[in-house]
């Protein structure tokens, strides 16, 4: 067996056909295998994947009893059969050649972490405005996993924490122990912060594009983003490499929110506020595409909401089990971070 697809599933019923169909694609010189973990569906999840795997054999559904993605992905390690592993997420669309393409650059040699970057696909109101939001390059701590989807990039890119599925030896994963199952949020970055203390280089391919669905309501978003930050700033303190200069800007405009009512740094605060808020008004107006003025107006607003909320999470999970010291440490001095 050539390669293991690891898919975690949970109630995805909606668009599983879609996403199975656009999986069962992958141009291969080899046998390649896609197994589910279902993590307890109570839609038609289920039904429907033991029904495709009756009319596919190389599609296998696992049970996942953690329910957590990264207990998902472990269950699924141990399950795999094939020299390389892929991680593909059920609610996104990956290229034909992904597999393919992430193999042949492992086999080059000199790379542990072969994956590609994050396209945002909108398919609903809300959705196709967040999808113009981290399109414009206004998520919540900007990565080159958003990046080289514009026919200019590089052919290869080096990733540091800011991944987006991808494809590993088998070997690597197992020596790695798999996905740590306390990041149920950010599993990746943890993952990629412990290759890169052990010396790994993780690169992206453009060609290996991804396109995923981002959520359709503000709320969804919210709190998304919301655990987002709350687990990045786990991954921080126990990897103080994972931590960039980009991940400070949410925190602090939170931070400044208060300290804008009143006080002695009122006016350092408001001027910091004001000059975000006329950011995401320029980048609202950048990101207008003809005949959607709406979503273009909703920009600020989706980005304001990512970011917030990504701040939300980072600082109360500083207040709860303690702010990332060494990794703050790490970014004060010159050249520690970008």
């Amino acid at each position: 067996m050539r390669a293991s697809v690891l898919v975690p599933v949970l109630n995805e019923g909606t668009h599983i056909r879609e996403t199975v169909a656009a999986m069962r694609q992958q141009h291969l010189d080899g046998e390649i295998e896609f197994l589910f973990m279902d993590g307890g569906s109570t839609d038609e999840t289920r039904p429907i994947l033991e029904g495709l795997a009756e009319r596919d054999p190389r599609i296998r559904v696992l049970d996942n009893p953690g329910r957590t993605t990264p207990h998902a992905l472990n269950v699924g390690l141990r399950a795999a059969r094939g020299n390389y592993v892929v991680r593909m997420d059920a609610h996104s669309y990956y290229p034909p050649t992904y597999v393919a393409d992430g193999i042949e650059r492992l086999e080059q040699g000199g790379v542990v972490w072969v994956a590609g970057p994050a396209i945002p696909r909108g398919e609903g109101r809300w959705s196709r405005r967040v999808a113009l939001a981290l399109n414009a390059g206004l998520g919540a701590a900007g990565g080159a996993k958003w990046t080289a989807n514009n026919g200019s990039a590089p052919a290869e890119v080096n990733l540091d924490t800011g991944v987006f599925a991808g494809v590993w030896r088998r070997v690597t994963l197992e020596e790695l122990g798999g996905w740590a199952e306390g990041w149920p949020i950010n599993q990746d970055s943890e993952m990629a912060a412990r290759v890169l203390e052990g010396g790994g280089r993780i690169v992206m391919l453009p060609s290996m594009g991804a396109e995923y669905v981002p959520r359709n309501s503000l709320q969804g978003l919210a709190r998304q983003y919301l655990r987002y930050g709350f687990y990045r700033a786990k991954t921080a303190r126990h990897h103080a490499n994972s931590m960039r200069r980009a991940h400070v800007m949410a925190p602090a405009l939170v931070l400044a929110l208060p300290f804008a009512v009143a006080g002695p740094l009122r006016r350092p605060a408001r001027a910091l506020l004001a000059a975000y808020f006329a950011a995401l008004v320029r980048a609202g107006v950048k990101a207008a595409e003809p005949g959607r003025p709406a979503d273009a107006a909703a920009v600020p607003v989706v980005s304001a909401v990512m970011h917030l909320s990504w701040g939300a999470g980072f600082v109360a999970s500083s207040v709860y089990h303690g702010p990332p010291v060494a990794a703050i440490v790490r970014l004060a001095r010159p050249g520690g971070g970008r």
